[in-house]
């Protein structure tokens, strides 16, 4: 068995075999959708609020699963999943997702989170790719229009998109995505996930407008967030693109490294691109700038096969090795191997996933660790299952690798 095949098989068994089937068996709530937390210690916490973008990554990753795999139980916790979102976090009255709803379904946190309305587009999109529906995809287009209208800033200098709003899109003071980021307007981490379901959605829905809205955000990513002096991506700005830190985010950039080509390739591959003389000069220029990003997350990288989070603007370094970042450092370095030709980045990937098999994968209870310490003991302080610990690095990872590399399915 080739090194290929190895990866594929490896994948597929840690998909079906340890990711999905928790969140159908431990997280599924029987009266509708999915339960919001599970603690570290494997504590279910059936109380919890549920977030937009656990439902909308749970959304995702099933949709995706069934679309490719065809197992029926992944079409019917898609659908679950989506007619909780529709039901339960769609805000009627002023458009948007609501950023989080009680363990009851009733709205909790109201306000508007351009990232989380993304999310809400990503997952509905993938649904429509899995199963045609014409409500998900009027809903998805619905969402599309209510960030364009209230979210993209027209204007100050270089566009792109604010971080948050009240419920009424009115400003709001705290900005944050979490406690850890910075309170600033414009963030790198807000664009990447909205030009991801940007993306997808065009897969389904090639309007010009959206073409134009994906065009735009690449140009932002890079000839605005781009420091070309060392091939990371600046993470926080205010509204005129001014950048306010210093840090880096090996897997912000690892993750951008091949979200930015899917986006150029995407729109290069849908009917009539031929005829927009932009789309190929951008898919070079993505394709290039790819490859360098790629190589600086890398500077992150261990030999040993793990990815580090991130180093701060002083040179002290975040050592812990979260889950996401290693998912998304197999997709980079298969994205490497696949598209750039770097033949020995497939070895890099094998390495990678292997350290992730040994360490991160929980083969008792299901799913993977929130992250090894930096002293190499499993961090059980985060969650197994939460407002961000999803169902989406780990299964993304798995169904990109095995489409990338044209696994058997």
């Amino acid at each position: 068995m080739t090194l290929q095949e190895q990866l594929c098989v490896s994948l597929r068994a840690n998909l079906t075999e340890n990711i999905l089937p928790f969140w159908l068996n431990r997280m599924a709530d029987p009266a509708g959708g999915f339960f919001g937390r599970m603690d570290g210690n494997n504590r279910l916490h059936p109380a919890a609020p549920r977030g937009a973008i656990l439902n909308a990554r749970i959304l995702w990753s099933f949709s995706a699963a069934y679309r490719q795999l065809r197992d029926p139980q992944y079409l019917a916790a898609a659908t679950s999943a989506y007619e909780y979102l529709r039901d339960h976090f769609i805000d009627r009255e002023e458009g948007g997702v609501y950023w989080s709803v009680g363990a009851d379904g009733t709205p909790l946190d109201t306000k508007k989170q351009s990232y989380a309305i993304g999310f809400a587009i990503y997952g509905l999109s993938e649904y429509v790719r899995a199963t045609s529906s014409p409500e998900a995809l009027a809903l998805a287009r619905e969402l599309f229009g209510v960030l364009e209208k209230n979210a993209r800033d027209e204007a100050s200098r270089g566009g792109g998109y604010i971080e948050a709003f009240n419920r009424d899109w009115s400003e709001i003071s705290d900005m944050r995505l979490s406690e850890k980021d910075a309170n600033e307007k414009k963030t790198m981490n807000t664009h990447l996930h909205i030009l991801e379901p940007y993306t997808n959605l065009y897969r389904v829905w090639p309007a010009p407008e959206l073409k134009e809205a994906i065009i735009d955000l690449l140009r932002i990513f890079l000839d605005v967030m781009l420091d070309r002096r060392t091939f990371h991506l600046g993470l926080f700005f205010d509204e005129n693109w001014v950048r306010h830190d210093g840090n880096i985010s090996y897997g912000h950039d690892i993750e951008a490294s091949w979200l930015l080509l899917e986006a150029a390739q995407v729109l290069n591959a849908a009917p009539g691109a031929g005829e927009d003389p932009r789309l190929r000069p951008l898919l070079e220029k993505t394709l290039a700038d790819c490859r360098a990003i790629a190589n600086a997350a890398l500077e992150g990288r261990s030999d040993k096969g793990y990815m580090i989070y991130e180093r701060f603007a002083d040179g002290r370094l975040d050592a812990d090795r979260h889950w996401w970042v290693q998912a998304e450092d197999v997709v980079g370095l298969v994205y490497l191997f696949r598209f750039h030709h770097v033949l020995p980045a497939l070895d890099k990937a094998w390495n990678s996933w292997q350290w992730i098999d040994r360490n991160l994968v929980d083969r008792a209870r299901g799913e993977w660790f929130w992250s090894i310490r930096e002293d190499g003991k499993i961090n059980r302080d985060d969650d197994k299952a939460g407002f961000w610990k999803c169902p989406y690095h780990n299964s993304r990872m798995c169904l990109e690798v095995l489409s990338a590399l044209d696994c058997d399915l």
